[in-house]
Order: structure tokens, then sequence, then C-alpha cells
């Protein structure tokens, strides 16, 4: 990767900088709208977004039509919309007042699982509100461990992680996990983990993902078995009737300790969850950009 210039992070911070203090010091309402222009200028920036998009839901769901994909994707990026102006306001929420925000469902599948005393893994995704979903969890319930991959330009990977902190949760970077999550574990704690970015061959197995193979990394399952920890899949989807958003923790995967059959469990709980919500997941991420040896590439 080429190094980046010492410029270009400042300006990119200065944007992402301007960005957050105008979602965060406008009335709701206006940050609301703010957020939503945000995501469609976006959109309109960089078009290969879409263009990924189209052709990831062309995979996924060979039987919708054109006017489906486009409604599908623009409200993927009224989700991230609504995603920045939750992270900009992450300073005002708080115990008190988290609830206006966000509620539970299937708590008690936390519940059981934290009294195994084993820790509890949480395998999330990139759906409805992930920034959310953690930072809230803390405030709700308790705080977690959340493994976080460091942005590549580091003036807003500081702003980003020092947000991400607030309210008490512990962030551990992706480059080296293993140990600090497993520590967490044998002490009873929870972990959140992003599973469903693509992965290299090297590091991940094939498996089916939406009706096609999918490299998914085994870092999860083989965590998960080595410590017996639960598996929760959970996710913060929101509810346009409420304006507010739900975390929804659903029942445990059961972990066989086979790595390649264990994480296409979670694949397809993850699947599963966003067949519900298919407008609320990151459509504009490469999900199939690793393909099988012989395979042609999908993505220009």
């Amino acid at each position: 990767m080429a190094r980046r210039s010492a410029l270009r992070n400042r300006v990119e911070a200065l944007i992402a900088r301007t960005v957050v203090a105008s979602l965060e010091k406008s009335p709701r309402r206006v940050a609301d709208r703010l957020g939503g222009f945000y995501a469609r200028l976006l959109d309109r920036a960089i078009p290969r977004l879409r263009r990924s998009a189209e052709q990831n839901l062309c995979f996924a769901y060979p039987e919708s039509d054109a006017a489906w994909r486009t409604k599908t994707i623009d409200g993927v990026f009224a989700s991230i919309g609504r995603v920045l102006v939750a992270f900009a306001r992450f300073p005002e929420i708080t115990a008190g007042n988290v609830r206006d925000w966000i509620g539970y469902e299937g708590f008690e599948n936390f519940e059981r699982a934290k009294a195994r005393g084993k820790g509890v893994l949480f395998a999330t995704a990139h759906l409805g509100n992930w920034e959310l979903s953690a930072f809230a969890h803390a405030w709700l319930a308790e705080p977690m461990g959340v493994v976080v991959r460091p942005l590549d330009n580091p003036l807003i990977d500081e702003l980003v992680e020092g947000r991400r902190a607030l309210s008490g949760n512990t962030l551990l970077s992706k480059r080296d996990f293993a140990r600090s999550i497993l520590q967490a574990l044998k002490k009873n704690e929870a972990v959140g983990i992003l599973v469903d970015q693509n992965s290299s061959a090297d590091f991940g197995v094939f498996v089916p993902f939406f009706g096609k193979r999918a490299c998914s990394g085994l870092t999860f399952a083989k965590l998960a078995a080595r410590s017996g920890a639960a598996v929760i899949p959970g996710f913060a989807v929101w509810d346009a009737g409420t304006r507010r958003y739900v975390l929804r923790f659903y029942p445990e995967v059961t972990i066989t300790g086979d790595a390649g059959s264990d994480t296409a469990a979670i694949q397809r709980a993850v699947e599963a969850a966003i067949r519900e919500y298919p407008d609320q997941w990151l459509w504009i991420h490469r999900r199939w950009k690793t393909r099988p040896a012989g395979e042609a590439r999908m993505y220009d």
C-alpha cells in the first residue's frame, strides 16, 4: 500500500471533524437531515460504492428487479446517515438517556450465555448501527471488549477510538487481539467482533453466504472453540415505527470445534438477520472479493 501523505491525513481529518461537529451540535431533527445529506453526498462522490452494492445484490438476490435493488441501496445510504448521526452524538448518550436511542430484544439469550461463566462472543455485522450496538450495551448492561481495525488515517482513527470508548468499552486492536479476547472471556466478559467482511484465502474458508461461496475468517470460530464462550449473534437494527434502534440478541450458535462448519453456521446466522433487514446491511462492501482458485473476479 502506498504511504499516505501527512497533508492528505490532515485534510481528511478536517473534513471528518467538521462533519462530526455539525451532526453533534445541530438540533436532532436538523442532524438527522444532515446525516442523510452526507450519506447521499458519499453516494455521489464515490460511484463505485453503488456499483459494488448493485453487483452484490445481483449476486445475492438473482431474482430481484432493478427497482428493488435501487430502493435497497438507497436504504443502505440512509442507514449510513443514521450511523453517522448516532456516532457524532455519542458524547450526549448516557445511561440516563440511552433508551431514547435503543432498546433490547432477546436479552435473555445474553443472560443465559453469561450464566455459563465462560464469556460471550457477539457475532455482529455491518447491519443497522454496529457502532451504537456496542456503545449502548455498555450503558444498558455492562462494558465489553470491541475488536477494531485501526483506520488508515491515524488522525481520524484517534477521533473514532476516543468516541467509541466513551461508554466504558475496551478497544481491542485487530492487529493483535487473540490473547486479549481470551483473557476477557476467561473473566466471563463479552467481546464483539464483526464477522461479515471478506477474508483473504490464507486466513479464511469458503462457506455459503446467500447461496454463493464467500471467504470468511476462521479466527472467530477457533476462539469460540478454544475458550468455550457462548456465541450470540447480535445486531442493532432500525425500527422506523418507533424511530429508534432495537439491539436484538439471537439464540446461541452451537460450536462444534470444527472451525469450517462452525464458521458456516455463524455466517448462516448473519445471513438470516440480513435477510430480515436487507436495506440496513453494508452492501457497498466487496464481500465476495476473494474467489476460489480458477474462478473469475467478481468486481471491476
